[in-house]
C-alpha cells in the first residue's frame, strides 16, 4: 500500500457539488492498494500514521501525533498512486488492485484507523469523481510505501 499523508489545517471532499467529508486540524491520507497488499500492510501503516509525530508541540517542534492533538483524518482512495510512467507519457495502472481486492482493503484500513484513533474517520467515496480541497499546514507531506519500510 502507498499513502500520501498531508498535515492540514482544513480539508474536504466534495462529490457532485455535495460535501461528503470536512475536517479542520488533522491529516488528509490518500491511499492506493496493490494486489500484493495484505492485512500486515494495513496494520503497519495504521500504526505509523497514528503515531507519526508531525504536529508542533508547545515549542513548535514536530513532536506530536494526530492522536496527541485529537486531530481528525480524511481518507481518500487513490489508485493513481500506483501509476507507472516508465514507458511513454500515458501512465499505466497495472499495479493498482482491482476493486474486488482494493475495496475490502480500503474499508479495513479505514476501520482500523478508526479503532486506533478512537473516533470516526471521514472518507471520500470509493471510485467516485471527487474534488479534494486542502490547506496543507507547513507544508508537511509524507509518502509511505508499506513495501519499502524506511
Amino acid at each position: 500500500m502507498k499513502v500520501v499523508i498531508q498535515r492540514v489545517s482544513q480539508a474536504s471532499v466534495t462529490i457532485e457539488e455535495k460535501m461528503v467529508a470536512n475536517i479542520q486540524k488533522g491529516l488528509l491520507v490518500l491511499v492506493g492498494v496493490e494486489d500484493e497488499d495484505n492485512h500486515d500492510d494495513i496494520d503497519w501503516l495504521v500504526n505509523k500514521i497514528i503515531n507519526l509525530r508531525i504536529f508542533g508541540d508547545a515549542n513548535g517542534v514536530m513532536n506530536l501525533s494526530v492522536k496527541d492533538i485529537h486531530g481528525d483524518i480524511i481518507v481518500v482512495s487513490q489508485f493513481t498512486l500506483h501509476a507507472s510512467t516508465k514507458k511513454g507519457n500515458r501512465p499505466s495502472y497495472l499495479k493498482a488492485a482491482k476493486p474486488e481486492i482494493s475495496i475490502p482493503m480500503y474499508e479495513n484500513f479505514v476501520q482500523q484507523l478508526e479503532v486506533a484513533l478512537g473516533k470516526k474517520i471521514q472518507t471520500g467515496i470509493f471510485a467516485a469523481d471527487m474534488k479534494v480541497a486542502l490547506l496543507n499546514d507547513g507544508p508537511v507531506t509524507i509518502i509511505i510505501d508499506s513495501k519499502n519500510k524506511e
